[in-house]
């Protein structure tokens, strides 16, 4: 099952309902790139104007209707108005009200978030925080992430690539992906409600270079229910004067004409994620959403709910 909102909820800031009859879902908290829309410097951006367009950088939340548990992947810069919202679906009276934080890399959107939980801003306690090796190593050794760790306000968890965590009732398990790695390895993960299950690859350098490793994408969308990938660029050329073919990311155009071929359904999986602000996806209404969707892809919606008990 799954429930929408319009974009309009961003700015309205009213809730969808929860499905009563489900234990698990998974909500979309943010769709965007790691600085959001609008982006910083970019002036004439129209959701400077309209706050029906503003994204948040991406994220996703597990929620446990029956034992109140929450856990979120990313960290990102807009933490203070996505657990707001997380609190509207699943309010605690704790403080942030998180059973973890996995985190996929460390690229500003996917981390900076942390700061929130210091003792400048809510204080946090020993929150969680699901990191690979040099991720976690990155936090630990470096100010002034390494603050958090000395004052207690997060408790950093190693991952192991393959090995899954137990958590508010579901799965979670990551699984490495080629991606720049200046900082940190960099990971998906697979999360397994009981029910159903999804990916959520927020980065990728391409699918072909997942090929050579030994992984092929369709081989993980066919093993799942739901697909989060990235979109971080449509196509070549939405950055104007730059030549983008090398770009560390594959456009959209690219997959969809790598999964052309397949069946609908499979194709019904995917829900394109990590839109930067230059990607007229982005838009509701532009014609390249209009193509992605009318090839059989779906586009990540904010608020969106799926259920993973059944």
């Amino acid at each position: 099952m799954i429930t929408t909102l319009t974009a309009l909820t961003l700015a309205a800031s009213i809730p969808p309902p929860l499905d009563q009859t489900c234990p698990i879902e998974l909500m979309v908290l943010g769709t965007s790139q790691d600085g959001g829309s609008p982006q910083l410097g970019n002036r004439n951006d129209p959701a400077w104007f309209d706050s029906s367009l503003r994204r948040f950088a991406t994220s996703l939340a597990i929620i446990n209707q029956e034992t109140g548990e929450r856990v979120l992947f990313e960290a990102t810069p807009d933490l203070r108005e996505q657990l707001y919202r997380l609190d509207m679906f699943e309010p605690r009276d704790d403080r942030p009200g998180l059973e973890g934080i996995f985190l996929t890399h460390a690229h500003m959107g996917h981390y900076t978030g942390l700061m929130f939980l210091g003792h400048e801003s809510v204080g946090a306690e020993d929150v969680p925080v699901y990191a690979m090796e040099r991720m976690g190593e990155y936090l630990s050794s470096n100010g002034p992430w390494d603050q958090l760790v000395r004052y207690g306000n997060i408790e950093l968890r190693g991952l192991v690539d393959g090995d899954p965590v137990e958590i508010a009732g579901a799965t979670v398990t990551p699984f490495l992906v080629p991606h720049r790695q200046e900082y940190s390895e960099v990971v998906g993960y697979r999360i397994d409600g009981g029910g159903k299950s999804a990916i959520f690859i927020p980065d990728i350098d391409s699918w072909e270079e997942w090929d050579e490793m030994g992984t092929r994408i369709e081989d993980m969308i066919a093993s799942v229910d739901y697909a989060f990938l990235d979109a971080t660029f449509f196509a070549n050329g939405e950055i104007p004067g730059r030549d983008m073919s090398g770009f560390p990311h594959p456009f959209i155009t690219h997959s969809v004409a790598r999964f052309a071929d397949l069946p609908d359904d499979e194709k019904a999986k995917i829900r394109f994620i990590h839109l930067n602000h230059t990607n007229p996806v982005r838009y509701p209404d532009s014609p390249e959403r209009a193509q992605v969707l009318e090839a059989g892809f779906g586009v990540a919606q904010f608020h969106e709910v799926y259920c993973l008990s059944r």
